[in-house]
């Protein structure tokens, strides 16, 4: 299985917190935070308080993306390159799964 990553920048080690750590402590905290929203909007009570939901959504789903941008490209965070019969396997999983709810 090979990885789709860029060279690492390397970031000291030790117990203190380094770069590395604080983007990845922020890129999860937003993805926290992009969930909740998406969450809060669903139960907007109207469409003032969705709007405004969504609005920060949107900011947060753009910062989460540029947080992960910068963390690619430091080589701080890889993809997996998978083969086309993995993707084939999780997608048939999946419509296996589906297709079990509506019987």
């Amino acid at each position: 299985m090979s990885k789709i990553a860029n060279e690492k920048v390397e970031v000291p080690t030790g117990t203190a917190l380094n770069e590395k750590d604080y983007s990845m402590i922020l890129l999860t905290n937003l993805k926290d935070l992009e969930k909740n929203y998406a969450q809060a909007m669903t139960e907007a009570s109207n469409e003032w308080l969705y709007q405004m939901h969504k609005d920060v959504f949107l900011a947060i789903s753009d910062l989460q993306r540029s947080v992960y941008e910068t963390m690619f490209l430091k080589g701080w965070y890889a993809l997996e390159n998978v083969s086309q019969t993995k993707l084939d396997e999780a997608y048939n999983n999946i419509e296996t799964d589906y297709n079990s709810l509506e019987n």
